[in-house]
């Protein structure tokens, strides 16, 4: 599945050990997608090694691709969407400024068109 949007929140990383001695880490990231009538915030972790890979900044637009996995605990769901790749769009180059002339200012005199070159 897949979702674009601006990154409007980027949380500290947490890592861990779990209970078998393995280390963890996650990231987390919020994306708000405009898209559509009402616009919609999604929370999302970038679990493991691409808590490293994925490095997202607010204010960037970015899709994102994703996994959602629900899982019981005590009797309750829990539902974690699992970023897997995340594309950033980057900005589009500004058209060069053309220049302006001062006001008052005499335009130069056009080209004569009898050129020998």
């Amino acid at each position: 599945m897949e979702i674009k949007g601006t990154i409007i929140a980027a949380l500290p990383e947490v890592s861990g050990i779990s209970k078998s001695g393995n280390a963890w880490k996650k990231r987390e990231y919020v994306l708000e997608n405009t898209e559509g009538q009402f616009p919609r915030k999604v929370a999302f972790t970038c679990f493991g090694d691409n808590a490293d890979k994925i490095q997202l900044t607010v204010g960037q637009v970015a899709t994102i691709y994703f996994d959602i996995e629900s899982r019981e605990f005590n009797g309750r769901w829990y539902t974690d969407i699992r970023c897997w790749r995340a594309d950033v769009e980057t900005p589009a180059a500004a058209a060069p400024a053309q220049p302006t002339a001062a006001p008052g200012a005499v335009p130069p005199p056009p080209l004569p068109d009898d050129i020998p070159f």
